[in-house]
C-alpha cells in the first residue's frame, strides 16, 4: 500500500476534534482499515454494568466510515454525512472497540456504507451502521 492512502487517513484523524477526544485510532492493512477504540473512562454512559455510552459508539462507526472514506476518496474534502441508522446488538462493555467499513456503494455524489463494531470477536458485533455520505464534488 502507498504512503498516500496512510496520508490521508492520518490528517482525517488528526483533522477532526472529536475523533482525538474519543481517542480513536486506526491501522490499514492492504486495502482494509480497522479502526481501534482504546477504552478510557470518559467513555462510559453505564457505570452499573459499566458501558460504552450508545453515543460514543454511535459516533465511533460514523467516524470509522468517514475514515475509510477519507482513504479512498483522494480529492482531500471530507464527506458530509446524509443520515445513519445504527443497530445495537450487545453493550458495549468496557474495554477496546474495533470497527470496520464496508463500502457497498461508491457513486459520483453519494457512498452507502456499512460499518460493523466489535470488541473481543468480530463474529459478535456490537452494533452496526448502515449510512448514506455526500462526498465532495470534484
Amino acid at each position: 500500500m502507498s504512503a498516500v492512502p496512510a496520508e490521508q487517513l492520518e490528517s482525517f484523524l488528526q483533522t477532526v476534534p472529536y475523533v482525538r477526544f474519543l481517542g480513536m485510532r486506526a491501522e490499514l492493512a492492504g486495502d482494509e482499515m480497522t479502526a481501534i477504540l482504546p477504552f478510557a473512562p470518559h467513555l462510559i454512559g453505564n457505570t452499573m454494568l459499566p458501558a460504552l455510552h450508545g453515543g460514543v459508539i454511535g459516533a465511533f462507526m460514523e467516524m470509522t466510515a468517514l475514515a475509510q472514506l477519507s482513504v479512498t476518496q483522494p480529492n482531500g474534502r471530507a464527506p458530509k454525512t446524509i443520515d445513519v441508522t445504527i443497530e445495537y446488538l450487545r453493550p458495549g462493555r468496557a474495554m477496546t472497540t474495533y470497527a470496520r467499513a464496508d463500502l457497498r456503494k461508491v457513486g459520483r455524489r453519494i457512498a452507502n456504507i456499512h460499518v460493523e463494531a466489535w470488541q473481543e470477536a468480530r463474529s459478535k458485533p456490537i452494533a452496526s451502521l448502515q449510512g448514506h455520505f455526500l462526498l465532495a464534488e470534484g
